[in-house]
């Protein structure tokens, strides 16, 4: 029952911001056309799909990949990933959707997991790259900076539907729930944590690529996991809403969060001890053929230019 109490709760509130001199404002979970009602979640989460596919078109040669590679790629990612996330949820509050089977296609209410997304994600990618014979990690590095965008725009659909926020706190940035009795809540934007914490790593990962660090495929990937772990590990422990495992108290994202920085920092490590010659990019590799194959080209050019003279 708790998922449905906390989104009752949710959609009669108001919110409220101290910190910007009490704004209170109740934006609407949805808007109607044709009498149809469209939830702005999955408008919001769509939107951030949009935006880090078009930012990964656009700095896919950076990878030695093609803008068609990612839009091949959306195809069949956009729905899987939505598929991962809710039944990653969903598992993890199995009792609950047994006795109330009839909610488990409600995406609508919430819950999609972001691990559940980026599992069903990975899988998708492998295939793909398996059927454009590209290597998965290539693939990946450029990956992440969408699905860091995805999730930067993508948890401002929890703030529309008033979830994913954590404990109640007193400190300065706080977020007040107004609830039906007229009482106020104060508690951490925990989505709003996410969202900035995702762009900082963003941010870090534009510089990082952009200044030419980047030194084996599956770099990025990495910094990823480290990076974003830390800070869902860290903004996990502040949320309500969290799912846990079984009936131990353990938290399954925060669990997974410190496993995925423990890895990563350890490969990290490794790799940093171990030469990579700037040839064994993909990135390179591929500029290397197209500049052999433009030489091949031109060479053949002008031989035909000296025959016909």
């Amino acid at each position: 029952m708790f998922p449905i109490l906390i989104q009752t709760i949710q959609r009669n509130s108001a919110i409220t911001f101290p910190m910007l001199g009490d704004l209170t404002i109740n934006p609407p979970a949805y808007f109607t056309v044709f009498g149809k009602n469209i939830y702005f979640y999955g408008v919001i989460i769509g939107l951030g799909f949009i935006l880090g596919m078009l930012y990964c078109a656009r700095r896919s040669r950076d990878f030695g990949l093609k803008p068609d590679d990612v839009y091949d790629l959306m195809i069949f990612l956009i729905p899987f990933s939505i598929i991962g996330a809710r039944l990653y949820y969903v598992i993890f509050e199995l009792d609950y959707y047994i006795q109330h089977p009839e909610h488990i296609f409600s995406t609508r209410e919430g819950g999609l997991a972001i691990y559940g997304g980026i599992i069903a994600g990975a899988l998708v990618v492998y295939f793909v790259c398996r059927k454009k014979k590209v290597p998965v990690p290539a693939f990946l590095d450029l990956v992440v900076f969408g699905l860091l965008i995805g999730q930067i725009v993508g948890r401002w659909g929890n703030f529309m539907n008033r979830e994913a926020f954590g404990a109640e706190t007193d400190i300065f940035c706080r977020m007040g729930l107004i609830a039906p009795d007229g009482s106020t809540i104060y508690v951490h934007p925990t989505f709003l944590y996410e969202s900035l914490w995702n762009l900082g790593v963003l941010i870090f990962l534009i510089v990082f690529t952009r200044k030419g660090k980047r030194r084996y495929d599956g770099q990025c990937l990495l910094l990823y996991f480290l990076l974003y772990g830390l800070g869902r590990a860290w903004i996990e422990g502040l949320r309500t809403d969290s799912l846990y495992i079984g009936d131990t108290g353990i938290r399954v994202s925060q669990a997974l969060s410190l496993a995925l920085v423990l890895v990563s920092l350890v490969i990290l490590i490794i790799q940093s001890r171990r030469p990579h010659p700037p040839e064994k990019l993909f990135v390179n590799q591929v500029r290397s053929r197209e500049e052999a194959a433009a030489a091949e080209a031109a060479a053949a050019d002008k031989e035909e230019k000296e025959i016909q003279s």
